[in-house]
């Protein structure tokens, strides 16, 4: 039947379990139940996105690629639609409150009571007053709202507003902000951080997918793994690749760990969109930190998360405007997957992905590190699991290889059910390190070749 399949060009999966089994055995055997499982979570995925949309707010941001939205693909490939609002909209909902004022009330006093401000880098002849401080925290939180219900719609905004109150059915989005909004009014990294985390004022709930800078293939690639784990994602600069050999020089610190096998590790840090779940604060049954699902957040996982996090001022030389960015540090070993979603020319689109782990570093070789570039922002130490060869011969080579500034990075090691989507999605991987036997795709691919 696969071998048909194969010559009408309709690539089907197919499950050979490895044991003969007896004729009353009622256990599926594990090979075929990963297999299944990984079938099944790959396929709840692909059809999750059918008839959704992208929302982008603004348009191309600065030299973003990822921002030149190409409806095409996400058509073509994804089944879903993008749909376009300018940033005016959201400053119009505030100007003549469109949004929940109960909620608001109930969002911008957990605000006050739950995110601690951080320390102000601006010299003091430039330094926002208290008033303008305290008028950047309303605006930011009513901006997360209005955005919230630009993606899903709200029924409960004011009266005559039944257009507003539809939304645009949007699974993911995208913010431009910079230049010309952040140039002139404060930086959404609030909005993009709590909407990318688990919880918020209302307790814990689905993450959304707000990609910082409209880098739609950055949010393309946060909403595979999401949908695949049910977890916050992160949005991160591939920023600096560190060798084990600058490390010591700058330090004096000798790596260990995966980082020491890898001979280095990456520094992800950007100034929004990165969920508050990233800080590792969170814990696992084992005690572990790790980033759980939403309904398996607690009261105390919560609490963690925000104490791990303080917000700083914005950095008031590029982000005029002003803003709150989270800063935290991923402060535990955490297993965790990197991923991109790049277009190319007479190619299409590809995905790159990492397998590795959280490296945690010993405080103070992490703020020497950190301090070489924004200390006001989220700071991550990703380090890949290295195989010897080509873009996994090492952490630099993998750096190296990346297609570009921006990865979404997803908890625990799932590339192999990212290559299980990627197949039904049609969209090629051209990178990755996940394990050979892993590996589960349409049968007529071991038609095209040893190495595909």
């Amino acid at each position: 039947v696969l071998a048909a399949y194969g010559r009408k060009g309709l690539p089907a999966f197919g499950i050979y379990g490895k044991d003969v089994q007896e004729a009353d055995e009622e256990r599926i055997p594990e090979d075929v139940q990963e297999k299944l499982l990984r079938f099944g979570r790959a396929a709840v995925a692909a059809a999750s996105m059918r008839g959704k949309s992208y929302l982008q707010i603004g348009g191309a941001c600065m030299g973003i690629s990822g921002s030149f939205i190409d409806p095409d693909f996400f058509e073509e490939y994804l089944g879903m639609r993008v749909e376009s609002v300018d940033e005016v909209e959201i400053q119009r909902r505030i100007k003549l409150e469109i949004y929940d004022h109960e909620e608001y009330e109930r969002a911008i006093a957990w605000t006050r009571e739950h995110c601690r401000e951080g320390f102000d880098k601006n010299p003091d002849y430039a330094r926002h007053t208290r008033e303008q401080k305290d008028e950047n925290w309303e605006f930011t939180v009513k901006c997360a709202l209005i955005i919230r219900d630009l993606m899903e719609g709200n029924d409960r905004l004011p009266e005559g507003c039944s257009e507003e109150a539809m939304g645009h059915n949007a699974l993911a989005a995208g913010f431009q902000g910079q230049r010309q909004w952040t140039d002139f009014l404060p930086n959404t990294d609030f909005p993009e951080a709590i909407l990318n985390s688990s919880f918020d004022w209302n307790g814990p709930r689905a993450p959304y997918i707000l990609a910082t800078e409209n880098d739609s293939l950055n949010g393309a690639s946060m909403l595979l793994l999401k949908l695949l784990t049910n977890r916050a994602q992160m949005f991160a600069d591939v920023r600096t690749c560190w060798s084990a050999e600058a490390v010591e020089r700058v330090t004096g610190y000798q790596l260990e760990g995966h980082a020491k096998e890898a001979g280095g590790f990456i520094h992800l840090i950007n100034s929004g969109a990165c969920c508050l779940d990233a800080s590792g604060a969170a814990k696992d049954q084992d005690g572990k930190g790790a980033i759980k699902p939403f309904w398996e957040m607690t009261e105390k996982d919560m609490e963690a998360c925000l104490k791990a996090t303080e917000w700083c001022e914005a950095d008031l030389g590029y982000f005029r405007g002003g803003g709150y960015s989270a800063r935290f540090e991923t402060r535990t070993e955490m297993p965790m997957t990197m991923i991109r979603l790049n277009i190319v020319k007479g190619v299409g689109p590809v995905v790159q992905i990492a397998e590795g782990w959280s490296v945690n570093l010993p405080e103070k070789v992490s703020d020497t590190l950190w301090k070489r570039t924004d200390y006001t922002w989220p700071c991550t130490w990703f380090t890949p699991r290295v195989t010897g060869k080509l873009s996994f011969a090492n952490a630099y080579e993998m750096m190296n290889s990346w297609g570009a500034n921006h990865g979404a990075i997803s908890y625990g090691h799932v590339g192999a059910d990212l290559i299980t989507l990627c197949s039904m999605l049609r969209i090629p991987v051209c990178m990755h390190n996940v394990p050979e036997e892993k590996i589960f795709r349409p049968a007529c691919w071991k038609a095209y070749g040893m190495d595909v």
